[in-house]
């Protein structure tokens, strides 16, 4: 079987580019335990509303980045599910604002072409909606005077998991297999994360290279707002705002945001709170950051992590772009997507 791929009932092996449809939430609720999840998966109230819904496969989520355990970067394993074009709009969630890509188990959904496929256990629901938005919350975890523990994919995402080894040959090869990556891709990220690897051992750079150097770093107000057209910096321009842990007032710029670097596109949202996956506590971001739309982490540099997760700018690394026709007006947009050349 494919890494990340279980011979339970209603496995269905999907692969990115399959139409499929999500089951009715009576379904859905039939293969739940009494905590709303599947192998440790909460399905969430956000999930609802895509009930009976058409989706393309985006990818299969048979790996996943640990964002939880602090200290070390890892991979860990999520079998038999799919990542769809749907995201967390945090709405039982305390109004979350990170627009977590949502984790899909393959039990949820039926291809929409088929009529073969099992349907969930025929069983009475150990759940119901009400459950799912029960459990959203920890009990009694806000008489601390911090406000509730809430619990979600992210948050469970060690419980709905497994540990993996980042040398283990099958999860690159489902990559392939599954469409996540053609097979350039995966050569070209794993010897990039081989090459940092042993950089690092050597206190060498690592690639993409970056380094700031300020003890104290700036900032700059442009209150951006949804919609607008802006351009993002150069890297060289970024790095002279970084500190020496390539921070800008506490919010770090990643390697995987390089490739957005040059590039016009536009505002997404202006995030404010977001869930601490580590803690479940909702945290109040101080400062500006701006979320820029499609502008996602592709993990090119962190061995293909599908997740897609969003990250944070500070608006000291934007600006407006000059008026067409103006002197020193910005050049033509880039295409967010295209890798940076070594």
């Amino acid at each position: 079987m494919p890494f990340g791929v279980t011979k339970r009932r209603g496995v269905l092996r999907l692969r990115v580019g399959e139409v499929v449809v999500v089951r009715s939430a009576e379904e859905i609720l039939a293969t739940l335990d009494a905590d709303g999840r599947l192998d440790g998966m909460p399905f969430m109230p956000e999930m609802l509303p895509f009930c009976g819904q058409e989706f393309t496969v985006l990818k299969r989520a048979h790996k996943a980045c640990d964002t939880i355990t602090r200290g070390i970067w890892r991979l860990r394993r999520v079998d038999d599910a799919v990542h769809l074009s749907t995201r967390c709009d945090g709405a039982a969630h305390g109004g979350c604002e990170a627009a977590c890509m949502l984790f899909w188990k393959e039990a949820w959904l039926k291809r929409a072409a088929s009529k073969d496929d099992a349907p969930p256990p025929d069983r009475t629901p150990a759940c119901s909606a009400a459950t799912l938005v029960e459990r959203t919350q920890v009990v009694g975890t806000d008489a601390d005077g911090k406000g509730p523990t809430y619990a979600c994919q992210a948050t469970e995402l060690l419980n709905a998991s497994h540990p993996m080894s980042l040398w283990d040959v099958r999860a690159y090869v489902a990559d392939i297999w599954s469409g996540n990556a053609t097979l350039w891709q995966t050569l070209k990220a794993c010897s990039i994360y081989a090459l940092n690897t042993l950089q690092q051992k050597r206190k060498g750079r690592s690639f993409p290279h970056f380094q700031g150097s300020l003890q104290q770093t700036p900032r700059e107000r442009l209150d951006l707002q949804a919609g607008e057209l802006i351009q993002v910096k150069t890297l060289r321009e970024i790095e002279a705002t970084l500190d020496v842990k390539d921070k800008n007032r506490g919010l770090s710029f990643d390697a995987e945001m390089v490739p957005y670097c040059g590039s016009q596109v536009r505002v997404q949202q202006r995030v404010a709170k977001i869930i601490n996956e580590a803690s479940g506590k909702m945290m109040r971001l101080p400062g500006d950051c701006i979320m820029l739309e499609g502008a996602i982490c592709e993990s090119r540099y962190h061995l293909m992590c599908p997740r897609g997760i969003f990250p944070y700018w500070r608006e000291v690394w934007l600006s407006r772009p000059a008026p067409t026709g103006e002197a020193g007006a910005a050049p033509p947009a880039a295409t967010p997507s295209r890798p940076i050349e070594s």
